[in-house]
């Protein structure tokens, strides 16, 4: 029996909902642990963060506009940053982010991004940082690839956050 089937099936929290893998044990986006609006649920936020503690993320990192909830990650002892995405200077949003997100992932960090819902404006933001970071070579490329991760289409918001990181000085080698 492993460690983790001994402490129950509960212990190990629930997995969050639109939970999927951008980079494959490093970095990864869901919606917020919860839900959100209406259906957010107390008891459910707090078995999902126990499932983040329980997968190993280093860093949960949340572009809700309020810092909602944010709280219950220090009681079950995950750490957090809050990065909304402006509605302006999107580009300086996009090279600050990229560049923390990357610093994060180079040394070693295992991330989880989240918004209220898995949206547009969180799934083109992690396109954007695959084209940036050199992941990807093409904005098309990496729309496809967002769509077939996040199994989603990305629509005029999501496209328009890859148009701003296309233009965005690329990072060193």
């Amino acid at each position: 029996m492993s460690a983790v089937a001994s402490k129950g099936k509960w212990a190990q929290g629930i997995r969050p909902r639109n939970f999927h893998w951008i980079v494959t044990d490093r970095l990864a986006v869901c919606e917020r642990p919860g839900g959100y609006g209406a259906n957010h649920r107390k008891v459910r936020r707090q078995e999902e963060i126990i499932w983040v503690r329980e997968q190993g993320f280093t860093c949960v990192i949340s572009l809700i506009t309020a810092p909602l909830n944010l709280g219950h990650y220090d009681d079950l002892g995950v750490v957090w940053r809050h990065r909304p995405i402006p509605v302006d200077d999107v580009g300086v949003f996009e090279l600050a982010f990229f560049k923390e997100l990357r610093t994060l992932l180079e040394s070693g960090e295992r991330i989880l991004i989240h918004a209220e819902e898995l949206s547009d404006r969180v799934c083109g933001l992690i396109a954007g940082y695959l084209l940036w970071n050199g992941l990807i070579e093409t904005s098309p490329s990496t729309v496809t690839v967002i769509e077939r991760l996040t199994q989603r289409q990305l629509g005029p918001i999501g496209r328009e956050l890859v148009a701003i990181a296309a233009s965005l000085p690329n990072p060193p080698a």
